[in-house]
């Protein structure tokens, strides 16, 4: 903390913390959720936004679970904002849409880079005072972040392809946006496999999502949506389809729910891209899931004395399944 300290002196103006960490891990999880909880008691006033890896499915610690529920309980008190990517998702990208073979931590730390860096590259100012948004951090927060029960966000990216397919391809706004919206609708992790069929409602008639008991066909709800697009053209996009009122819940306007931002910087090697931070209900199921795994090992006493012999108590996992089960509550009564 103390190092910290120093380097918050040589700011100008501190507007929030960063803080990149794993969810699943002994250390990275249980050491970053402990830092910044000292950070929101010595600088409360600050945003902590906290960068989240979330764990493969199948797993990779026999305990990832019970990590997973105390680190998100733990951020869920002390941080503004929880930015999370799923190593399922990112492992998908890369072999789907970048069509790599022998997938690697460097090809999957390309796709997360790829994927932060296409939110806090620099955009626009819409106040014109600046010629570029000067807190970016804040503005995201700001935007996406209108009540603290709802703090999980997800990223989406499109196009994202290997410099093969790259060559042989052309993009337009209006392609890109069809797509994105779509993907954001239906709850797509990725450009391949959309599924078309989900639909918001039109003319006061329920969704598709709601007619059906397919589970695949249900409308992703959002609190809200950040589109930034970056690259040739941008002021000829066309983002109407992201403040359709359907899209949301029914409590935030959409005129407060949908924010763009833009510049015509290109990003990386892509002549036209866009980016999607979205606070819906994508990140539900993953949640749900871990925290049912969770609590059929907690309900066997199945390694809790790994816990309990460094001075936790069960009361403490308790705590955590009864945080999460109301933040899926919660993110579950937004829509269908």
């Amino acid at each position: 903390m103390n190092l910290i300290q120093k380097e918050v002196e040589k700011c100008d103006s501190l507007s929030g913390f960063f803080i990149i960490m794993s969810m699943a891990g002994g250390t990275g999880s249980g050491l970053g959720a402990f830092i910044t909880q000292k950070l929101q008691d010595q600088y409360s006033s600050s945003l902590k936004m906290n960068q989240i890896i979330w764990p493969y499915g199948t797993g990779e610690v026999i305990v990832q679970n019970y990590n997973s529920i105390l680190t998100l309980s733990h951020l869920y008190r002390s941080s503004d904002a929880l930015l999370i990517h799923e190593n399922d998702a990112v492992h998908k990208i890369c072999a789907k849409q970048m069509n790599i073979k022998q997938i690697s931590f460097r090809d999957l730390n390309q796709v997360l880079a790829h994927q932060l860096g296409s939110v806090f590259q620099p955009t626009y100012s819409e106040d014109g005072s600046f010629p570029y948004r000067r807190d970016p951090l804040g503005d995201l927060m700001e935007h996406l972040v209108p009540h603290p029960e709802f703090k999980m966000l997800g990223v989406r990216n499109i196009p994202q392809m290997s410099e093969n397919s790259l060559a042989y391809s052309t993009f337009t706004w209006a392609g890109l946006l069809k797509h994105l919206r779509q993907m954001l609708i239906s709850g797509a992790k990725m450009e391949e496999g959309i599924n078309w069929q989900v639909r918001p409602p039109l003319s006061g008639l329920p969704p598709l999502g709601k007619m059906s008991v397919h589970k695949d066909l249900h409308l992703n709800t959002s609190v809200a949506n950040l589109v930034i697009l970056r690259g040739k053209d941008v002021q000829s996009a066309d983002v109407e389809g992201f403040k359709d009122p359907a899209l949301y819940t029914s409590w935030l306007e959409p005129v407060h729910a949908f924010s763009m931002w833009k510049t015509q910087r290109a990003f990386d090697k892509y002549e036209k891209s866009a980016a999607l931070v979205s606070n819906s209900q994508l990140l539900v199921k993953p949640l749900d899931m871990i925290v049912g795994k969770a609590w059929n090992m907690f309900a066997s006493k199945a390694y809790i004395h790994q816990y309990t012999r460094f001075g936790m108590e069960e009361e403490d996992f308790l705590d955590s399944f009864t945080l999460l089960e109301q933040v899926v509550a919660s993110y579950g009564s937004l829509g269908p």
